[in-house]
Parts: structure tokens; C-alpha cells; sequence
């Protein structure tokens, strides 16, 4: 029986004839089809089973397909591994050329050598040459690739029992030290050991210890512990479980209005957008039918609908039945009709030009275009036609305030770097207009005029001339030096002052201390006014005034 679609879509006289060939064998009056072993095809059994796929059709009757395929099981055997540390043979008394420069082994390089590298390799010493290793080629099957425990050595298990029987040896030993210094001759305390003792199990021994209290000691904490997707409370033995949140607003809940769109409480469905008035894209629910046309949904709409097309023009294309086929053809009909558009556009241009029309304009060029006529003067008036308008903003234009013939921030003032009106030159916002009246005041209010006016207002003479720059000798700034950070400049050097005023000065000081007034007030209604502070009144205060800072202040002698 060939398959359909190696044979493509039968005409209606092929398919009459193919249906009297099949009642005719399963009525016994036609020999039955061969495969391609010569065995005979029971007629009877259904199609489905005897039409091979189509990655698997050959184009004559068989049913190899429905068998299992004979593969070479050998090396499907789990004990088939590489046998470690194998040598062969006895090793070689000399260097040999092209073996390992570190070991003298014939089966690897020296990059390649797993022994520790050598002082002096074998290459030069021809000593301790190891032997060749048995180079082993392991052909595993599928099952024995993939098998994790494949060529594991049960005998390395042994390992993990020693250590673990050692580790218990050595915590019996401590335990019976720790019983060893806590032992006393105390016959009560004995007594009372041996009580409790028998009291408990005889399985179980407190001194020594045992595994069993370990696990009774991990079953408790076993008990307590909360299970795998559930939280359990072993004290109130209440079980909370992790359900899933249901904070999520439900599909029936968004638009509370009946006339909305349709909700379906049996498959949980509402086809259409409940809000009307929101775009899709911005909203938390835009319904079932948008879900459907977003992803890969509307590839899968256009696999069907290619298919169904194939399949009324004859060709075997079933979407359920052979997906993996369906995806392959509809990708080459895609293929071959972008290349057929490319042909036909190119054969249309080669016969009758036109080309340079396809051409993409310029973006300025596009955006600038229109259908609407307009001729303009010399000047760039419009003399026919319409002038395009001006893009407007989204902000009002052209609002003039308070009598205001310019907007906030056209006039910007260099001297104060302050924004303000053109009309008035004034820098202070939402003010009223005052026009050139506003201009001419502020230029004359300005710094530059009032110094420009200082000299010419007052009757003072003009400043003389500035004297020629005197060169100074090394000595005469060293001097200067002196005189600007000396203590005479700072008011602690040799000063002359009146023994009288100073004499009184320090009296007003002492009557101050005494009544107790701060410094602020040690003048009086003097500091009210625009009083001087005299070279012995500041003497006085200095000494009068207490060195909380000094250490010896305090000090008493009691020895005297």
C-alpha cells in the first residue's frame, strides 16, 4: 500500500481504483501487497497503522515502521567501563624517542603526564621509566552514557564505613575519659547512678551513648520541622498551606456594569474588553480575544490557515496529524514566495524601467512635501495659495500681563545675571509696566552710572596721578615683612601708655569682676554708642583676665 503522501492527492478515478484493490484483497480475490522483505500484508489491518509517516515513508508498502528498529546492544552493558590503572606489560629499560620527557611512557606527552614533574625527566636520566598504559576504546550505548553509577567501584564505599566506625571509636573514647575523671567513691552518688540506670531501658546506656539517643534526638527535631510546601505549627497542630494569592481582581469584578462585556462562569472566559474606553495595551485586562492575538498565536492562526488551503489544492498537509511536516512547508512556501515576488519585481523593472520611482525619499524631503499649491513673492510673502501654519505649543503664547508688551525671560541683564521683561527692563516677576520710563531708571539706578556720577557730584579733586613703581631692594621688603607680622602690629609689643589711665583702668576692671558683670557689659552705656577702646583699657582687661587654661592656676601651696 503506498502512502498518500508520497503519491500525493489521488485523483477521484485513482481513489475508485485503490478502493476496489483494498475490497479485493480483504475479500481474498486479490494477492495481498509485499514489503520489501516479501512477506505478505495482512489487508485487514487499518490504515493508520500500515501508512508510514513522512519522515518515514519509503514510497512502497512496509511495515518496518511499526517494528523495533535492531541496534547493536553490545555496548549497552552497564560493566563495560575502563579498567584503571591498567599497564601493559613491564617497563622499558631506556628512554624511548616520542614517549613522555617526565615519565618515559610511550602513551602520553609531558603536557599530558598526570606524575609529578620531575627534577630531571627520563628523557635524561633513562631511570624509574613507568610503563605504558592500556589505552582502552569504551563504546557505551545510550542507556550506559547516561548512567550515573556506570563504572563506580562498589569497593570504594568501604572507605566512608571505615571513617565512619573510626569517628564513633573515638567519640566511645572520650566519653569514657569524661566518665573516667567524674567517678567518685561516694557510695550514695554510686547508689543513685544505679537507680537511674534501671529505672531506663537496658538497650540504652546514658554513660557511653549510643546511636538510638541520636536518633530520638533527630526525630524530635524532625517533628518539629515544617514540611515542604506547608507551614505546621507541632505545638497547635494547625496546618496553614501556601495557596496561591488571591489578591488578583476577577475577570467579573472590573467593570461592574451589566451591559459590559460577557462573562462566562462555566469556562471562567470573557471574550471582549470590559473597559471600553482604555487601550488594550494600557490596561490590567483587555479580554480572552486579545490574549488570542498576541504571542505566538497568530503564527499558529496562519500555519492552519496554510494548511487548510494545501489541502484544497490537493496536497496531504494535516496541522494536528503531522505538525513537524506542516511547519517545514509552510517555511519553504515563504521561502519560495518571497522569492518569486523578488523575481517578478525584478523581471517588471528590467522590462520596463522605473527604478529610481522605488526609491526611498529623503526624510526632510517626506516630511516637507504636500498636495496644497503655494507661490511666494522675492521677499518670501505668499502670494497664491495657502501658508502653512506654525506648530503651536501645548503652552499659551502671545499672554501679555499688567500692561506687559513682552513676555517673562526676553530681556536678560549681564550685570545682576537676572531674567526679566524687554519692555520695561524690570527683573522682578508679575510687576506692572512701567515702559521706557522703567528702562531709563534702571540705567541710571545702576552701579556703573552711580559710580560714574560720584566723582562729578562731589567737589572733591580730581585723584593725582599714581606714582611711578619704586624698585624695592632685598632689605626693604624684609622689613616690611617684619613690621606686618611683628607684635606691634598685633597689639602685643612695647607700647606707650599713660600710668594714670592705665591705673584707673584697672580699677573700672576690678569693679566690674566685682559685680559680676560679663564682658559684653564691661563698658556700660559706653557700648551703646560708637565708643573706642582704649590701649590701656585693653591692657587692664589683659590683666585682670583669669587663664582658665593655665594648669598651675589653682594651685595652693599647703607647705607654707
Amino acid at each position: 500500500m503506498a502512502s498518500a503522501s508520497a503519491t500525493g492527492k489521488l485523483s477521484r478515478e485513482e481513489f475508485r481504483r485503490q478502493k476496489d484493490l483494498d475490497a479485493a484483497r480483504k475479500a481474498g480475490t486479490a494477492p495481498a501487497a509485499l514489503d520489501e522483505e516479501g512477506k505478505p500484508i495482512n489487508p485487514h489491518i487499518p490504515q493508520y497503522i500500515a501508512q508510514a509517516p513522512w519522515y518515514l515513508d519509503t514510497g512502497a508498502p512496509s511495515l518496518s515502521h511499526q517494528r523495533i528498529p535492531e541496534y547493536d546492544r553490545s555496548a549497552d552493558k552497564l560493566d563495560n567501563w575502563y579498567d584503571r590503572g591498567a599497564k601493559a606489560g613491564p617497563a622499558a629499560k631506556k628512554y624511548r624517542k616520542g614517549a613522555c620527557e617526565n615519565c618515559g611512557a610511550m602513551t602520553h606527552k609531558k603536557q599530558d603526564c598526570l606524575e609529578r614533574p620531575r627534577k630531571k625527566g627520563a628523557k635524561y636520566t633513562n631511570k624509574d621509566i613507568a610503563p605504558d598504559e592500556v589505552i582502552q576504546d569504551v563504546a557505551t550505548g545510550y542507556d550506559a552514557k547516561r548512567d550515573r553509577w556506570n563504572g563506580y567501584d562498589p569497593a570504594e564505599h568501604k572507605r566512608v564505613y571505615e571513617e565512619y566506625e573510626a569517628i564513633e571509636a573515638m567519640r566511645q573514647k572520650l566519653r569514657e575519659e569524661e566518665i573516667d575523671k567524674r567517678t567518685t567513691t561516694d557510695l550514695a552518688a554510686v547508689r543513685k547512678v544505679a537507680k537511674a540506670g534501671k529505672e531506663k531501658s537496658e538497650g540504652k546506656d546514658d554513660d557511653f551513648g549510643s546511636s538510638e539517643d541520636e536518633d530520638e534526638d533527630q526525630d524530635k527535631y524532625a517533628e518539629a520541622a515544617d514540611a515542604v510546601g506547608q507551614k505546621l505549627d507541632t505545638k497547635t497542630r494547625i496546618t496553614v498551606r501556601n495557596l496561591r494569592i488571591r489578591e488578583d481582581t476577577a475577570k467579573y469584578l472590573i467593570n461592574l456594569d451589566p451591559s459590559s462585556a460577557y462573562y462566562d462562569p462555566k469556562t471562567r472566559s470573557m471574550r471582549d474588553n470590559p473597559l471600553k474606553n482604555v487601550p488594550p495595551e494600557e490596561a490590567r485586562f483587555a479580554g480572552d480575544n486579545f490574549l488570542r492575538f498576541s504571542g505566538e498565536a497568530p503564527e499558529v492562526q496562519k500555519l492552519q490557515l496554510f494548511a487548510w488551503n494545501a489541502a484544497q489544492r490537493g496536497n496531504d498537509v494535516h496541522i494536528n496529524a503531522l505538525p513537524t511536516q506542516g511547519q517545514l512547508l509552510h517555511k519553504e512556501y515563504i521561502k519560495k514566495k518571497e522569492e518569486l515576488k523578488d523575481t517578478t519585481k525584478v523581471s517588471i523593472l528590467a522590462k520596463y524601467g522605473g527604478e529610481e520611482y522605488l526609491e526611498k525619499a529623503p526624510k526632510e524631503l517626506l516630511q516637507g512635501q504636500t498636495e496644497e499649491y503655494v507661490e511666494y513673492s522675492r521677499t518670501g510673502q505668499v502670494i497664491k495659495g495657502k501658508e502653512r501654519a506654525k506648530a503651536k505649543s501645548k503652552y499659551p503664547e502671545d499672554v501679555y500681563i499688567n500692561n506687559h508688551t513682552a513676555v517673562w525671560g526676553s530681556w536678560y541683564d549681564m550685570t545682576t545675571g537676572q531674567w526679566g521683561y524687554a519692555c520695561c527692563h524690570s527683573s522682578i516677576h508679575m510687576s506692572y509696566c512701567t515702559g521706557e520710563a522703567g528702562i531709563k531708571a534702571a540705567e541710571e539706578s545702576s552701579a556703573k552710572n552711580l559710580l560714574q556720577a560720584a566723582p562729578s557730584s562731589s567737589s572733591m579733586p580730581p585723584p593725582p596721578a599714581p606714582p611711578a613703581p619704586v624698585t624695592e631692594t632685598a632689605d626693604e621688603r624684609k622689613k616690611k615683612a617684619e613690621e606686618l607680622f611683628s607684635k606691634k602690629r598685633l597689639g602685643e609689643g612695647e607700647l606707650a601708655l599713660d600710668k594714670d589711665k592705665l591705673a584707673q583702668a584697672i580699677n573700672e576692671e576690678r569693679k566690674r569682676k566685682a559685680r559680676g558683670e560679663d564682658d559684653g557689659d564691661r563698658f556700660g552705656k559706653k557700648a551703646k554708642s560708637s565708643y573706642e577702646v582704649t590701649e590701656e583699657e585693653l591692657e587692664a582687661y589683659r590683666m585682670n583676665r583669669r587663664h582658665t587654661e593655665d594648669p598651675m592656676a589653682n594651685y595652693v601651696d599647703t607647705e607654707l
